[in-house]
């Protein structure tokens, strides 16, 4: 179980083992190299730790708990972990500032307390499978285990034909679910007690100014990269063209930042932005061009470390990002995070775009426009139409929407695993219904876009490497002050995350602070119209995996209405040939076993 995971971590291993327990670690060496090796114990080795992460206000734990009487043996930050739940239980998660999962056995009563950091930047999984609770921080291992019977949760695919990755806490794997982000559990005689310690609510602050809140992220976020930089190995940054990353490498001088791009033109490539930026904040810049045929000869290897399907070509670019960077450092910082936290995607500007048409014609009217419209050819004016004719918690599932309720209805053959995917986001819209609508769409994007795509392809993209990657963005502390931002200085008229823009730009040059939110483009809509991938697609379309799940005939409609130019279908396109490979790979004809 833990061979499978040794790219998280190659430097060493670890066990442990009584009647009640096996447990195992793969260490990848950042703090304490000599002597921070796992298992952790307490002084009488009562209580055992494997934990993957890193807390970044170790240090201050760490005097705390020796003034109350504790006695270290290593200068990790593992080890105050396991005082802190010595001296403080379950209350010890509110106190750490870091990103992690770890496991915690108790051998004098026989439980084990698990536990997954604020926003889920580190993963946790788990089963109970023929008596035994089984846990580990990828899917692989899990499947390693040898009373764990592999079985495709059909189910599953339903959802993620809606929103790209597999929807937490439930997994494709039959009984594998993975612990949401902010919450721990006790298992304990044959049971599992699982407990939310903490919720990313926001609280604006209408009085505010915009000087005060530039002030106020300024500061907090250079406390952040500071506390983000800790470490006993180097420390490098992934660069884009965008703001997030780039202000973050602004604090990099005289350091390392890595950038990939496609030979597709500028807006494939981001490689001379990054250049440019480089060298006016003076940091060593490494860059690579990914070729076609390295892109799509690497799809196979990504989806396996993926775990699960992810229909987010960017998770390949992060792929070769991260093999470039771990060429010269350990460590990487990146800026995810901002975007949901300060109002960053351009879609958070709809509320806005549609508040007068929303506001002039009634419900009814719009949505009778609205089937018009969905009748009609890909014309100017369509997008606008549909968009805008529901009401927020009606249509917006998250960032990528590929398939809806009728069209999964039309290309599964088990249509009675066909639901609506607005229907599974009402139970967080109910949490906050009282916000704005921006900020519900935010607070949606870090409960499920932000946990079953962005984290998880930074997370296992960067361990595939053996590389570790930090995004101080999404720090407790940064929080606190993003939830009080209020909306009008998140989005509006001028710009997304507009503050946090703002404060960027007291560190970047203009152009580069405004530049326009591009996420990372990947030229997949390109490819698709180019014969070769063409034909490879839609092999995969007429072969066994798909005839077994899908209605080939219009998988194949949707691939020729993007080859001819007719439609852009390239993401739903995709997102279907992705879950082909990723089956093929983890139950089909290419079964890794």
């Amino acid at each position: 179980m833990t061979d499978v995971i040794t790219h998280r971590g190659p430097d060493s291993e670890g066990f442990f083992s009584d009647d009640k327990i096996n447990m195992g670690f793969r260490r990848l060496s950042i703090i304490d190299l000599d002597a921070g090796h796992q298992p952790i114990y307490n002084e009488d080795r009562s209580l055992v730790l494997t934990f993957n992460g890193e807390i970044y206000n170790y240090k201050d734990l760490r005097r705390e708990l020796i003034e109350l009487g504790h006695s270290f043996y290593t200068e990790s930050d593992s080890e105050v972990l396991i005082h802190g739940y010595e001296q403080w239980g379950a209350d010890m998660l509110n106190k750490l500032r870091g990103m992690f999962g770890f496991t915690i056995y108790n051998s004098n009563d026989g439980s084990v307390f698990i536990a997954r950091d604020f926003f889920g930047i580190k993963p946790m999984h788990y089963t109970l499978c023929n008596g035994h609770f089984v846990y580990a921080s990828e899917i692989k291992s899990i499947l390693k285990f040898p009373e764990y019977k592999k079985e495709f949760n059909e189910s599953m695919l339903d959802k993620y034909l809606s929103f790209q990755y597999a929807v937490p806490p439930e997994t494709f794997f039959k009984d594998v679910y993975c612990l949401l982000p902010g919450h721990y559990m006790i298992y304990r005689d044959g049971k599992i007690d699982i407990t939310r310690y903490f919720e990313a609510r926001f609280n604006p602050d209408e009085n505010m100014t915009e000087e005060e809140a530039v002030d106020k992220i300024e500061k907090v976020f250079e406390n952040s990269v500071n506390a983000h930089k800790i470490s006993d190995v180097e420390v490098g940054c992934f660069l884009s063209s965008g703001v997030d990353s780039s202000y973050v490498s602004t604090y990099f001088a005289d350091q390392k930042t890595f950038t990939v791009g496609f030979d597709f033109g500028e807006k494939y490539n981001e490689i001379s932005w990054a250049q440019d930026l480089s060298k006016e904040i003076g940091v060593d810049h490494k860059f690579k061009l990914i070729s076609s045929e390295e892109f799509w000869g690497s799809v196979e290897k990504v989806q396996y470390h993926m775990d699960q399907p992810l229909a987010d070509p960017s998770c390949i670019a992060l792929y070769f990002v991260s093999k470039l960077a771990s060429e010269y450092v350990k460590v990487v910082l990146s800026g995810e995070g901002a975007d949901e936290l300060f109002g960053g995607y351009t879609i958070y500007n709809e509320p806005h775009v549609f508040k007068t048409y929303q506001k002039i014609l009634p419900y009814k009217f719009r949505m009778w426009l609205y089937k018009m419209a969905k009748k009609m050819p890909n014309i100017k004016g369509r997008g606008f139409i549909m968009r805008g004719a529901r009401p927020t918690e009606e249509k917006f599932i998250g960032n990528a929407f590929m398939y809806d309720y009728e069209q999964k209805k039309n290309i599964l053959k088990n249509t009675a695993i066909v639901t609506k995917p607005q229907d599974y986001c009402q139970k967080y819209y109910a949490r906050v219904k009282d916000y704005d609508d921006e900020t519900k769409m935010q607070y949606l994007d870090i409960n499920l876009w932000m946990v079953g795509d962005i984290l998880l392809k930074a997370d296992r993209m960067s361990m595939a490497n053996s590389l570790e990657l930090r995004v101080p963005f999404l720090d407790k502390e940064v929080f606190k002050i993003a939830s009080t931002i209020p909306t009008r200085l998140r989005v509006n008229k001028k710009n997304t995350k507009y503050a946090m823009r703002m404060a960027a730009m007291r560190h970047l040059p203009e152009r580069t602070a405004q530049k326009e939110k591009l996420g990372f483009p990947v030229p997949t809509r390109v490819w698709l119209r180019d014969e070769k991938y063409y034909n490879v697609v839609k092999a995969k379309f007429e072969g066994e995996t798909a005839r077994k799940f899908f209605n080939t005939d219009k998988l194949i409609e949707f691939l020729d209405e993007h080859y001819s130019g007719k439609e852009d279908n390239s993401r739903k396109v995709w997102t279907v040939y992705i879950f082909l490979v990723w089956y093929d790979l983890y139950f089909g004809d290419r079964n890794i076993k």
